[in-house]
């Protein structure tokens, strides 16, 4: 149904653009009840269109769009659906096996911008421009038409190219006519060419590419979160705007060289390659949520201010996992039931490491790493390929239902243990503290490691600052919940009063137009749910405090406030959250 009114939205736009051509046409209504009318107007427009020889733009448009233009305001002389239809045939003939716009013309008449000029145009203020290509745009006026609403404006002042490989209904030729109505000039050769330069000391140099939609905390190491509009568009989440959270550069792993230890039961390590991973042992798929502790930060730093990445609500993403069971791997290894007369921890250690050589770790309690029921994957696919490189290729642990910290990436090395890793990330960060205690007061040494979280909830949409028109008469809310320790969302309570009334939201675990998956065996519900609700608008109301607080199936529930649980790291925050919405009379009202 999305893809149909994206299809729907742009055959509409592509019809308003011919006519938008020629001005005469406005004054003469809608052309489905007057078509008797367009010919005339259009037969000017197109003498103009074909003739005119004053304009030296025309000339240039005439040179790069004559042929499809002639055809189309030929067309539109039967009518604006004939167009779009013999539009499409037409563009079908011309074009090659893959969709792609015109090269640039080394001898183009339009003008050339540099990156900088494009970056200056981000605001509906100050002009939306975008590249594709090596061609510029101007979409400005394009922005209040886009069928997908002002998510366009995501790409303002930076390449469109990433944003719609997003949504696959823009890899079609007449987008791409809609496209060149815009276009402006064209970008600068060495811009177009530019790599970005890094020192080669630079131990970030080799770190991948992102994609721009992500809402950068930090460049080095590298960590960011998509838009919440975005997140809450799938309930498993693309690898590329999963959430990225790096503590160190990205390390450059061979496959065929990779070797994954398994060290401290008694014989020999056992010693893995790639390959034997994904042959000696069986392949199992979860679905599991991944969340950083910190998501969420933000809401205390407004209380006060606590050390720690800024982040929003989305350093929490869903994905599908697969790989081998780390019980099979660690039976491999040698593990026996008496082992844990002794052995309290499974330790990890990743590849990733600082300049002094010491690496990330990150330890779990044993009956977590060795219950069947625990479901922890040494994971080397996401979302059906192999993980990408910010994610931990080629290999990483998933620990569903426990923070995201001991779901070390580019694992190395396995350890079986008495104790917790001496890793400064499970030793002195991670962990949660009284809101009295400060930065002069704090043992870290006094507060268990995080591995569970606790009940989460979150509005993806209406953003805080959002406008709803009086109109509409209603208001849809959506948004995520999860729980931690595998408890199931049972439950999201919604109010757009402040909290004086309530609604139970729809919960969704399974994309749209898809069978919900099955529910979880009890203590296994690693997934979020989605949810969404639809309420009418308070009828004297001027502003929504819209709130949502979740429930999961051990009746954990969210504080109502953020003060209560503030602490120095701004980690485990999980109170209410809560967006203002400003409701917006019409025209005619006032």
């Amino acid at each position: 149904m999305v893809m149909k009114r994206y299809q729907v939205g742009f055959n509409n736009i592509s019809a308003m653009l011919l006519l938008r051509r020629c001005h005469n046409l406005t004054r003469f209504g809608p052309l489905n009840t007057q078509r008797h009318l367009v010919a005339p107007a259009v037969t000017s427009c197109t003498v103009r269109l074909w003739s005119s020889g004053s304009s030296e733009d025309h000339r240039s448009y005439q040179r790069a769009h004559g042929p499809r233009w002639r055809h189309a305001l030929a067309g539109l002389l039967a009518g604006t659906g004939a167009v779009l239809a013999y539009g499409l045939y037409h563009n079908k003939a011309e074009q090659a096996d893959t969709v792609r716009v015109q090269p640039i013309e080394k001898t183009s008449a339009l003008p050339i911008f540099t990156q900088e000029e494009v970056t200056s145009h981000r605001s509906l203020e100050d002009g939306v421009w975008v590249t594709y290509k090596g061609g510029v745009y101007d979409i400005t006026e394009f922005v209040a038409m886009h069928p997908g609403g002002d998510k366009i404006l995501l790409a303002a002042g930076g390449d469109l190219e990433p944003f719609w490989a997003l949504y696959a209904v823009h890899n079609q030729e007449h987008v791409l006519e809609i496209l060149s109505e815009y276009k402006v000039g064209e970008l600068s050769a060495e811009d177009l060419k530019k790599q970005q330069t890094i020192e080669s000391s630079d131990p970030y140099s080799s770190d991948p590419k992102r994609h721009p939609v992500l809402h950068i905390n930090s460049l080095k190491p590298f960590n960011a979160e998509p838009p919440p509009e975005i997140l809450g568009d799938s309930y498993i989440t693309p690898s590329a705007i999963f959430f990225k959270r790096n503590h160190l550069p990205v390390p450059q792993v061979d496959p065929a060289s990779y070797k994954l230890h398994v060290d401290g039961l008694p014989g020999e390590s056992l010693t893995l390659s790639l390959e034997e991973l994904k042959t000696r042992f069986p392949k199992h798929t979860i679905t599991a949520t991944l969340q950083c502790a910190g998501n969420r930060r933000s809401e205390m730093n407004k209380v006060k201010q606590v050390k720690g990445l800024n982040w929003g609500i989305a350093a929490i993403s869903n994905a599908t996992w697969s790989g081998a069971k780390l019980r099979d791997v660690l039976l491999a290894a040698g593990y026996r039931p008496d082992d844990a007369q002794w052995a309290r921890h499974v330790q990890f250690e990743g590849l990733d490491k600082d300049v002094t050589g010491t690496t990330y770790g990150a330890s779990i309690p044993l009956n977590k790493a060795i219950s069947e029921e625990g479901d922890v994957l040494l994971a080397y696919e996401m979302n059906g390929e192999d993980l990408p490189a910010d994610h931990g290729y080629p290999v990483r642990v998933v620990v569903p239902g426990t923070v995201g910290a001991r779901n070390v990436k580019w694992l190395g090395k396995i350890i079986v243990s008495a104790d917790e890793s001496s890793s400064h990330w499970q030793q002195n960060d991670y962990k949660g503290f009284s809101p009295g205690t400060d930065w002069d007061t704090v043992d870290f040494k006094s507060a268990p490691a995080i591995q569970e979280l606790p009940i989460q909830s979150a509005i993806t949409t209406p953003a805080d600052g959002a406008m709803v028109n009086r109109s509409n008469e209603e208001v849809t809310v959506k948004g995520y919940a999860w729980s931690g320790g595998g408890r199931e969302v049972v439950r999201v309570d919604v109010s757009v009063d402040g909290g004086k009334t309530w609604q139970v939201a729809e919960l969704k675990s399974s994309e749209k137009g898809q069978e919900p998956e099955p529910s979880p065996s009890p203590g296994r519900a690693w997934a979020w749910k989605l949810w969404e609700v639809t309420a009418p608008l308070p009828a004297e109301a001027q502003e929504l405090e819209i709130v949502c607080k979740a429930v999961d199936n051990s009746y954990n529930m969210q504080p109502d406030t953020v003060s209560p649980i503030w602490n120095l790291r701004g980690v485990l925050s999980n109170a209410w959250h809560r967006v203002k919405v400003k409701i917006r009379e019409d025209e005619s009202e006032e």
